[in-house]
């Protein structure tokens, strides 16, 4: 007879709890029991019971539970279930983290990971084939738009399974915080009815609410050089500027401007020169919003690195040279004041779509979501991999779901207020997709493609490349941990058939863009993960958290414009900049979606702080142990340095970004 010691912890999210019977078995290598328990679980609690078993059961395997119900199915949320054994057996783990409903039995393997075996008859490996079977069944993928990374099959957030969706304070929040700026939207739009706009001060008016202390300072700031430069190194997206290697080919210097000319150059020859250039805009359908064309355009900024660090622009060219227009204007600091804030208008309007589309959307969110489908269809719960990533998939599928139905779906938010809507959007994400390459996803090759390394300046790279390192210790420790050699990362069946998952299936035969198709040594399956993890948090946080502080004074980030590029300097007035920023009612919509998208989440866990526990043993667990010890080493390294610095930059605070994708 074995004396056994059973915790039940269920969930503490709203209605984790259930008033539907809960029936355990407990199985082991030499038998099974069913304990007679009359189970009902409690949200946020642990409930611990004893149970006398005649039989020995040797070492536990699983542990078995059925949900009964007689005339409602009141989903449960089980955390974890523990069980302390007869006698100095240690406490044996079973991790669950999801929701049991129906009546069906659902088994739940002892926590310890383990790879694909070959033994048929091994309950585990029995376990996991059904497992991946259902799951295949359950995570299938979609074409959302053709040409484009592949979705999880789901029509709308309703239609995604129960364990990828929203707990439902996530979803309160979500839906009635949106439902409140819409409010202030309209209030703003009444507020604004009787007033004229003839200034970029009068957005003012609707400059009012919740916003950022940097958000005050870029509305004193916006129209200085210096500003307008540093947001390429640390702005909302500091993913465009590289160091020029040669002057441009569509950089047309007309005769007359050759001190400009000559003074780039220089900047050349001393490796200060730096430029941006939205060429992939070129040619992309403006949007027409309530029946008034919109207007594009695909601007090259060239820039100058001073001694200081300072970042400070040179020339703008607001559009590429065309058969119609070979010696399109260039832009110049030197030119009439309202003639330069309009070309640098032009390109904070550029900036915010790639921003939006290619570097948000598409090479954040959608490849996580490649990552998180892949990953429940080819990754048992046993396995290493499944249990180090699944922590940073948490609602990521459910809210590029609602990305898909509410904000560039026909007639969502792109279509109301962005120059890009309309199906333009969709172009500039099929032309991203060319340059979205695997060394695109990973800082170390990035940032040296662009030439940005060793900028004292460039404080989104110097902490990227930080976090990057941090991560990659973490991810090797935990793969050290299984994987004993590059042949048993060869001879994985299950890791090599996700690798394919991803880069052939999901991201579209991405094999032509540097992603792998198989991993042949422990180095490159290390590289992979880190990407994976990198992507789904640090990029992530450093690529939405500035909408809140760079966006919310509209005319440094307007989202549509207008009226057509100037072609003259010197015909642009007042009235050309104001009739080319956005309306009162695009304005206010900007404001609310930024605010929304880009604001601290109530429930939001910080990176390497879950509280799941996948992985059983002390090994695994010393491991992420010190990776969260090496985040908040370098959360103070981070705090000290912005102690220092007029704009502090703390996108990249291990304290403020988020452990996955979930707005």
């Amino acid at each position: 007879m074995g004396h056994y010691r059973i915790r039940v912890a269920t969930g503490a999210w709203l209605f984790s709890g259930s008033h539907n019977r809960v029936q355990l078995w407990l199985v082991g290598v030499l038998g099974e029991a069913e304990l007679e328990l009359q189970l009902r679980p409690t949200r946020g609690q642990e409930e611990e019971f004893e149970h006398e078993v005649p039989e020995d059961l040797g070492p536990l395997q699983f542990v078995k539970l059925r949900k009964h119900h007689s005339l409602v199915d009141n989903a449960w949320f089980c955390d974890r279930i523990t069980v302390q054994g007869p006698g100095a057996c240690p406490e044996t783990a079973f991790p669950c983290y999801c929701w049991v409903q129906g009546e069906g039995v659902l088994s739940l393997p002892e926590g310890t990971a383990r790879l694909a075996g070959d033994n048929a008859l091994d309950m585990f490996q029995k376990h996991r084939e059904k497992e991946l079977k259902e799951r295949q069944q359950t995570y299938c993928w979609a074409t959302w738009k053709e040409g484009l990374p592949l979705k999880i099959a789901a029509h709308g957030e309703n239609d995604l399974p129960l364990n990828v969706r929203f707990h439902e304070e996530k979803k309160l929040d979500f839906e009635w915080s949106l439902k409140t700026r819409a409010m202030e939207t309209v209030l703003k739009h009444v507020y604004t009815l009787l007033s004229s706009w003839n200034h970029p001060e009068d957005f003012r008016q609707i400059f009012w609410g919740q916003k950022s202390t940097l958000a005050e300072k870029v509305h004193q700031c916006w129209q200085d050089d210096e500003l307008f430069g540093y947001q390429f190194l640390n702005g909302a997206n500091p993913m465009l500027l590289r160091r020029s290697t040669s002057l441009p080919c569509r950089l047309v210097v007309p005769v007359g401007m050759e001190e400009l000319r000559a003074q780039l150059e220089k900047e050349l020859q001393n490796g200060c020169l730096f430029e941006a250039d939205f060429i992939l805009l070129d040619g992309i359908p403006a949007n027409v919003i309530r029946g008034k064309q919109q207007y594009l355009a695909a601007p090259l900024v060239m820039l100058k690195m001073e001694p200081s660090g300072k970042l400070l622009p040179m020339v703008i060219q607001i559009q590429p040279p065309n058969p119609s227009f070979p010696t399109p204007p260039l832009f110049l600091p030197s030119d009439p004041p309202l003639a330069w804030l309009l070309a640098k208008s032009w390109v904070r309007n550029s900036d915010f779509q790639l921003h939006q589309l290619q570097y948000h959307l598409l090479n954040t969110h959608l490849v996580a979501e490649v990552v998180a489908v892949a990953t429940m269809r080819c990754l048992p719960g046993l396995h290493p991999v499944f249990k180090l990533l699944i922590p940073h998939t948490r609602y990521t599928m459910e809210i590029n779901t609602r990305a898909r139905t509410q904000l560039i779906s026909d007639g969502g938010i792109f279509d109301k207020g962005v120059n890009t809507g309309g199906g333009g959007h969709v172009q500039l994400l099929r032309r991203a997709m060319v340059h979205l390459t695997y060394c695109s996803l990973c800082p170390p090759d990035d940032l040296a493609d662009r030439g940005l390394l060793g900028l004292p300046s460039a404080l989104y790279a110097h902490d990227a490349l930080r976090l990057w390192e941090i991560i990659a210790r973490y991810v090797e420790g935990i793969i050290q941990l299984f994987y004993h050699g590059d042949d048993v990362v060869r001879g994985d069946p299950e890791l090599q058939a996700w690798c394919r998952e991803i880069t052939e299936v999901g991201l579209c035969q991405a094999q032509d863009r540097g992603f792998p198709v198989s991993f042949q040594s422990q180095n490159q399956l290390c590289h992979f993960l880190t990407m994976c993890v990198f992507t789904c948090t640090a990029q992530h946080g450093a690529i939405n958290q500035g909408q809140l502080d760079w966006y919310a004074w509209v005319p440094n980030a307007p989202c549509t414009m207008r009226m057509p590029p100037p072609t003259t300097k010197e015909d642009v007035t007042m009235a050309t900049v104001m009739g080319s920023l956005p309306d009162v009612q695009q304005a206010c919509l900007q404001m609310t979606i930024t605010w929304h998208l880009g604001r601290r989440q109530p429930d939001m866990v910080p990176l390497g702080h879950h509280k799941e526990k996948y992985f059983s043993g002390p090994k695994a667990k010393a491991v992420l142990n010190q990776f969260q010890t090496d985040l908040e080493n370098l959360e103070r390294e981070i705090t000290a340095r912005n102690e220092q610095r007029d704009l502090p930059y703390e996108y990249l605070k291990p304290s403020h970004i988020e452990n996955s994708i979930t707005i």
